[in-house]
């Protein structure tokens, strides 16, 4: 199986430079960190009428710690006060949090109701004074609930049991998970009804305190299922038109009844789902990822080259864009793609999780095919106020390119997720000093997606002491022994 080199084996910038140059990349990377003020990471920005301190950015990450009844635990709020210390002046919501209890991604995922509602008013209340006694000032802080369904992914009430709602039959996912020919659809009843919830919880969020609402379009979930519905007949699916629906009456319906601001975390190309080459596994590890057969021309992806959907096309993607430029919806997440079927263009690592499979590039490409899809929507929407993501495996050049691609207006701000769990206060560190901790950087080790995949609250086991003395270190460690044999 192919073999890359690790990140940290680059000593210096140039070496790093020099494996981007040997793989084709057209990645810049400065060759020294610059704390503030002479760092572009320091400069603020207006995001929608605020003024934002700086252009660190704290994704939203996916809980399974959270209590079974949707409100926070002692470790979602351990963990929020970790964002709230970062630095970083743009939280985007924390974590996902389900709009009914049905449409959760795990059974200890937060709900946004109305039984939720103080508990997640005061995880709120505390974030933003934890960020104001940490950085001096929380008034150039902006944050935000992500409002989701789990769609496809819903697993609501069992850690073991997944409970599909699909919007269309997928002929690789509904193999690839089982689900019949006959499994049941999402009505246009029911979707109008779950529209509703939204708007319900998104004036949850606004008497929470939230400053915007992020309608989750990513990774799979229900949203971005919806911008994939060619073959769904009916209102909802078809015509763009009718795939962007969901969208625009949820919009409508929040604009109507709140004076939140939106935004959108969009999965902004998708590729074919992937599997284990079977015939390259040694026995202690999965084969590269290799695409599932399936059927061309591809019409069951959004930004995916029908022709080729191992390419992305961005046509829809623009298309999308000024869709929201006229709904009003300035603040986008770009992302790409899903953990579930395609993590290495989502996610870019060199270890797998325990469900995934060997990186069939070298986890660089992915890092520069999602920064560069972001550049290019960037430069076509200048107007609109673009969050990047895959930087995490850039390891100690992540900050190196992010203040590169930010001086170069390839995008407005720079987001961390599992950098963060691992190291937190990476984006204070950097702005203040101009130095790393080595010791806190993330390797991509996957411990926080093999945890949760097996029941287990997701974390960095290896790098974070809380998570390190936890019982269920021990267990992951066994897991991942069994995964080897």
């Amino acid at each position: 199986m192919s073999s890359y080199p690790r990140v940290a084996s680059f000593k210096t910038p140039s070496a790093f430079r020099a494996r981007l140059t040997a793989l084709g990349l057209d990645l810049p990377c400065d060759d020294s960190i610059l704390p503030a003020p002479e760092s572009p990471l320091a400069a603020p920005i207006d995001v929608d009428g605020f003024r934002v301190g700086n252009r660190w950015v704290i994704h939203p990450m996916e809980g399974w710690d959270a209590e079974t009844d949707g409100t926070p635990s002692d470790l979602v709020h351990s963990r929020w006060l970790n964002f709230a210390r970062s630095g970083a002046k743009w939280l985007w919501g924390g974590e996902a949090m389900a709009v009914v209890p049905e449409g959760r991604a795990n059974p200890n995922q937060l709900i946004i109701q109305d039984s939720t509602r103080d508990a997640l008013a005061r995880l709120l209340a505390d974030t933003v004074e934890e960020h104001r006694v940490a950085n001096g000032s929380a008034d150039d802080l902006l944050i935000g609930f992500q409002l989701t369904h789990s769609g496809r992914f819903c697993k609501p009430f069992s850690k073991t049991k997944m409970e599909p709602r699909i919007l269309y039959r997928h002929p690789v996912l509904n193999a690839k998970f089982r689900l019949g020919d006959d499994y049941p659809v999402f009505s246009d009843d029911e979707i109008e009804r779950l529209i509703e919830k939204f708007i319900a919880a998104a004036k949850i969020a606004e008497s929470c305190g939230a400053m915007f609402a992020d309608v989750k379009h990513c990774h799979g979930y229900l949203g971005h299922e919806f911008l994939s519905s060619h073959t769904r007949p009916g209102k909802f699916g078809g015509s763009f038109e009718n795939r962007t629906r969901f969208l625009r009456e949820i919009v409508a319906g929040i604009r109507a009844a709140t004076k939140i601001k939106i935004g959108v975390r969009l999965s902004s190309f998708d590729f074919v789902p992937f599997k284990a080459d079977p015939a390259k596994g040694d026995g202690k590890k999965l084969g590269p990822g290799i695409p599932e057969d399936a059927p061309r021309p591809y019409e069951y992806g959004f930004g995916a080259n029908a022709a080729d959907p191992v390419s992305y096309d961005l046509s829809e993607t623009y298309r999308f864009l000024g869709l929201c430029r006229e709904l009003g919806i300035v603040m986008i997440n770009v992302s790409g793609g899903s953990p579930y079927y395609n993590p290495h263009i989502q996610r870019p690592a060199l270890f797998p999780p325990s469900d995934g499979y060997q990186p069939p590039e070298d986890p660089l490409v992915g890092c520069a095919r999602q920064i560069a899809v972001t550049a290019a929507l960037k430069s076509r929407f200048p107007d609109l106020v673009m969050v990047g993501s895959a930087y995490t495996y850039l390891q100690e050049y992540l900050p190196h390119v992010a203040q590169a691609v930010v001086r170069a207006r390839m995008v407005d701000t720079v987001g961390l997720g599992r950098m963060v769990l691992s190291y937190p206060t990476l984006p204070k560190d950097t702005l203040g000093s101009g130095q790393m901790t080595h010791n806190r950087i993330c390797r991509t080790f996957s411990d926080c997606t093999t945890a949760p995949r097996n029941g287990l609250v997701s974390g960095c086991y290896p790098l974070d002491p809380a998570y390190k003395g936890m019982a269920e270190a021990s267990e992951l460690k066994k897991i991942k022994a069994a995964m080897r044999v």
